[in-house]
């Protein structure tokens, strides 16, 4: 690492420890995350650095939750290699900077498509995970070439009795497909009714249920009346 990039990384890592917030870091934890940096002020801070992709990669090796996200805003997706997108996705255990790496990142890499078909048959279910989440994304963006009865098959089947983080993937993907596709809406409708999966996840008042047929009746709806 350049001495300039030290002394840069070093002053990024003292902004971030002043704008820690203990509260922020208490709601966080509850749901995985081990930073306290309010997401709006880590935003700011992105934008006045602008790109800079080589202290994002020096950023995201202190593994610190908030510098990681810090760094999937300020890099350059394209110039990682593959080896180095999975590495990073397997070292991402918190589910913010998971998420952010995914979306923020992979989702722009041109090894995304790659790194989908390898991560979604990988034994570690966050990994898997993030399979899972790109094909939701290609489900909704580019389904050519997608099998989408045979995932409808594994969801079906693996569902259910899959980890948390893996679970709510596999549930999007599924409702996705019978949000887009009319002609698999009530295979994956009866699926979801089936398994039940989040049927009972409290949904703030004006938020969509994540509970699949709920999920797609709504979406559905307002793409009708929209």
């Amino acid at each position: 690492m350049a001495d300039t990039t030290v002394a840069e990384v070093g002053e990024v890592m003292a902004e971030l420890a002043e704008l820690e917030d203990p509260k922020i870091r208490r709601v966080n934890e509850r749901h995985g995350d081990d930073h306290g940096v309010n997401l709006g002020k880590l935003r700011a801070l992105a934008k006045r650095l602008k790109t800079r992709h080589e202290l994002a990669r020096a950023l995201w090796t202190t593994d610190d939750t908030a510098a990681q996200l810090l760094a999937t805003l300020i890099c350059r997706p394209k110039l990682f290699e593959r080896a180095e997108l999975d590495g990073m996705l397997r070292a991402a255990r918190g589910p913010k900077v998971h998420d952010w790496l995914v979306n923020y990142v992979v989702k722009k890499s041109p090894h995304r498509e790659e790194l989908r078909s390898a991560w979604l048959a990988d034994p570690d279910p966050v990994v898997s995970a993030a399979g899972w989440a790109l094909t939701t994304d290609r489900v909704a963006k580019n389904p050519e070439g997608l099998d989408l009865d045979r995932l409808l098959d594994t969801i079906e089947a693996e569902l259910k009795n899959a980890p948390d983080r893996l679970q709510w993937a596999m549930n999007h993907c599924l409702a996705q497909i019978g949000i887009e596709y009319p002609e698999h809406r009530d295979r994956a409708v009866g699926i979801g009714e089936r398994l039940e999966v989040l049927k009972d996840y409290p949904t703030p008042a004006g938020c969509t249920s994540p509970y699949a047929p709920t999920w797609i009746a709504e979406m559905v709806r307002r793409q009708k009346s929209g």
